[in-house]
């Protein structure tokens, strides 16, 4: 393997702070967020819809930007990450492999990204590119910026629609991370089943480019 391209949510970053901020933002309880936002999962739906049962009606758009407005939009720092990220992400480029991070997320989530001077060769969001998973055109751009061949190519993800299936479908070679509620919720469903290698930790991929 030449290239390993990371998704971005609960594979590297926790979502904790994302619902809880959503939660306060709609003056609701955090479990009831959280809850919610599980029930949506369990049910194969879009996790926003969470908040459009909330709130029906709701324009997610005008209420990001609402949110910064006000100061308490996007925020990320270290306490986010999950603690194998900057260890994996560094070993696979000690081991000289090209390591991309490119999953759906707004541009300023992009930006906080990149202030965090991760370990990775490129950093690449859906809010950039004007296009997001599980659509082909997002897995073309990723093979643009991995410079490497789809079967050379790990795209690493915990959400089996949106991340396994789709990569796999472009000809990716694929790694299902059992981390956060998709992928544990789904981990033995049929999208989940065509991953190439199944992970519990991003340190596992360290075997995995050597095959």
């Amino acid at each position: 393997m030449e290239t390993v391209v990371f998704d971005v949510g609960e594979t590297l970053v926790r979502d904790d702070r994302y619902w809880a901020s959503w939660a306060d933002w709609l003056g609701v309880p955090r479990h009831t967020m959280s809850a919610l936002a599980g029930a949506v999962v369990a049910q194969g739906r879009d996790n926003a819809d969470a908040l459009r049962i909330l709130r029906p009606g709701i324009d997610l758009a005008a209420e990001y930007a609402a949110r910064e407005a006000a100061g308490v939009g996007a925020h990320l720092d270290e306490t986010d990450l999950y603690d194998d990220v900057r260890p994996a992400l560094t070993a696979l480029r000690q081991a000289g492999v090209r390591v991309v991070i490119a999953g759906n997320q707004t541009t300023r989530v992009g930006e906080l990204l990149r202030d965090l001077d991760l370990p990775a060769d490129v950093i690449a969001v859906s809010g950039d590119w004007g296009v997001a998973k599980p659509q082909p055109e997002f897995f073309h751009r990723v093979l643009e910026v991995a410079q490497a061949p789809a079967e050379r190519t790990v795209y690493v993800g915990d959400h089996p629609a949106n991340d396994i299936a789709p990569a796999s479908a472009a000809g990716l070679r694929t790694a299902h991370l059992r981390r956060g509620p998709w992928g544990h919720l789904w981990a033995d469903q049929e999208a989940a089943g065509v991953a190439d290698w199944r992970i519990d930790s991003l340190m596992d991929l360290l075997a995995v480019i050597g095959r």
